[in-house]
């Protein structure tokens, strides 16, 4: 049956950027891992900061310096327009006609009209003294007196000479219906034996709001320019920085996977070929060193393990002839019988730190292979307690199942789990000082475990570290009672990790001690977690099983 293709890596990147919703994840993610994104990031925020306050300062300072040179122009332009009506009408001959008064009023108009820049003209009777004469004033289209503030003509009333200008920014309106800025320039007007008026010449100022707003379009388009140059220019040094930077992390990652042989390459003299052939050589130098110790551990796992064949043959004599002294010991002095019984004794131990010495040869070696049955943990354990209560009965101690799951089969190697739980078994026996041992086994959807916990003296938390170092006792002054080789927990640890599970201890002095055997259930996610915790927390506990309470360890220096 055909299936459809597999669409391309572009059409998925392409995919998830359309996906807005994901932006945010995506660039939180670039900022935490990239940081060359970061960088350039950064370096482009503060970029655009500086040259927004930049565009903005320069903006504003030639609006100011437009508006202000517009402004001097204005009035030096309505100044001097003043002053030519002014002497016209300071030479004009009084008429004794009113309507002749206003024609001269009118032609003064068309005269400041012609002489200034503006056509915006208006001028304004200041009723101070009546006059029969005096003309009502006049106005150019462009002007209506009704844009002129009631604040203007106050000051302009008020003004205590002719030469007193006044100005004011007021909106004008304009043919095409919009409304465009200006400026209202007022000083008073003196007809003779008629008295003062107000005068008012209102300019447009488009001509440099225009200019304005393409100087300040110009600063923005070169401003964006700018932070998109630096940007890219910021992108492309950063780029010749973090590449090698990259490919160092890229190779110490493979170095730290294994592949001893891969190496930085290395160009020119500058302080990034120094680091490479720095780098090179160190990777040179673990290499020698991780080969020579490689070496050298072959070295002693052939010794060990040849050792351990070799000594084979001798032990079995030596058995042989230690089990024929022991089987006819009684027919020997008692000193006699008594040496016999010590050279069984030690030759079954021997043979038993052989047998251990092998096993860790194979561990060693890699060649270790389960045979995987289906079995029961809680039936396990019922049989390993069954066969070691002789002994638990010789040191005065109760063992206790408590099994509230773990019934079900689960694929393992039942020798080595068998041998897991002889070995903590037993020390738990031996180092239980005769109370009570609790063995647990529970089971969850994605492992079954088993716990030996013990009320004995206990660990410090330095040798909890150190349990399943080989050849490791806690207290070496304190003799095995039950023939152990110190190899036991190590090949416990060993084989728990083979089926992909875990042994975990927990130890408190005074408290006891707990071991956690945890066995992953086949094709199961397995994420550590255990069905039974290492931490029992069980200060009830002690009352619970007989135990009145926890043992006090005797002071450095006291009798035991």
């Amino acid at each position: 049956m055909p299936h459809p293709a597999a669409p391309p890596p572009d059409a998925v990147r392409l995919r998830s950027w359309r996906d807005w919703r994901s932006w945010p994840d995506t660039v939180a993610q670039l900022w935490r891992r990239s940081l060359r994104f970061r960088t350039v990031l950064v370096a482009l925020a503060l970029t655009a900061l500086t040259i927004l306050v930049a565009c903005i300062s320069m903006a504003l300072a030639i609006q100011n310096n437009l508006f202000n040179s517009r402004r001097d122009q204005v009035l030096a332009d309505s100044r001097r327009a003043a002053d030519t009506a002014q002497t016209t009408l300071d030479d004009a001959v009084v008429q004794s006609d009113p309507v002749q008064m206003q024609n001269l009023l009118n032609s003064v108009v068309s005269s400041l009209a012609q002489q200034s820049s503006t056509d915006r003209i208006a001028v304004i009777r200041i009723n101070t003294t009546p006059s029969q004469l005096a003309p009502q004033g006049s106005h150019t289209d462009g002007l209506n007196p009704d844009l002129i503030t009631p604040e203007l003509r106050r000051h302009v009333e008020g003004s205590s000479s002719a030469d007193t200008q006044w100005w004011q920014s007021v909106g004008l309106p304009s043919g095409n219906g919009r409304v465009t800025p200006g400026i209202v320039v007022g000083q008073q007007l003196v007809m003779p034996d008629v008295g003062p008026y107000e005068l008012y010449l209102a300019f447009d100022l488009e001509v440099a709001s225009q200019t304005l707003s393409f100087v300040q379009a110009t600063l923005w388009i070169v401003g964006t320019a700018l932070v998109l140059l630096i940007a890219a220019i910021s992108w492309f040094v950063l780029r010749s920085v973090t590449t090698p930077i990259r490919e160092a992390a890229d190779t110490s990652a493979e170095l730290a996977a294994g592949n001893l042989d891969v190496r930085l390459a290395v160009h020119g003299d500058d302080e990034m070929a120094t680091l490479g052939r720095s780098f090179n050589a160190m990777a040179d130098s673990i290499q020698a060193q991780i080969k020579e110790l490689g070496d050298l551990s072959l070295v002693q796992q052939r010794f060990v393990s040849d050792v351990s064949h070799e000594l084979r043959t001798p032990l079995t004599t030596i058995k042989l002839a230690s089990d024929m002294l022991n089987d006819h010991r009684g027919e020997f002095d008692p000193a006699m019988s008594r040496s016999a019984e010590l050279l069984h004794t030690q030759v079954q131990r021997f043979e038993v730190l052989l047998t251990d010495l092998l096993e860790i040869s194979r561990y060693d070696a890699g060649s270790v292979q389960l045979e995987l049955e289906p079995t029961s943990l809680a039936h396990l354990a019922e049989d390993v307690i069954g066969s070691m209560s002789q002994l638990a009965e010789q040191f005065g101690t109760d063992v206790r199942l408590v099994a509230p799951g773990g019934y079900s089969p689960v694929d393992m190697d039942p020798r080595r789990i068998r041998r897991i739980v002889r070995n903590l078994l037993g020390n738990a026996i031996e180092h239980g000082e005769g109370r009570p041992i609790v063995v647990t086994v529970d089971s969850n959807q994605q492992a079954v475990a088993l716990g030996v916990r013990d009320f004995g003296l206990g660990m410090a938390p330095a040798d909890s570290e150190r349990v399943f170092d080989r050849f490791w006792r806690a207290d070496p002054s304190r003799k095995r009672t039950i023939g152990g080789t110190g190899l036991g927990l190590s090949i416990s640890l060993g084989d728990a990790h083979l089926h992909g599970g875990t042994l975990t201890v927990w130890s408190q002095q005074g408290r006891g001690t707990n071991f956690v055997l945890t066995l992953p259930r086949p094709g199961q996610p397995f994420d550590g977690r255990s069905p039974i915790p290492t931490d029992p927390g069980d200060e009830s506990s002690f009352e619970s099983l007989g135990v009145t309470q926890p043992i006090v360890l005797p002071k450095a220096g006291a009798e035991s």
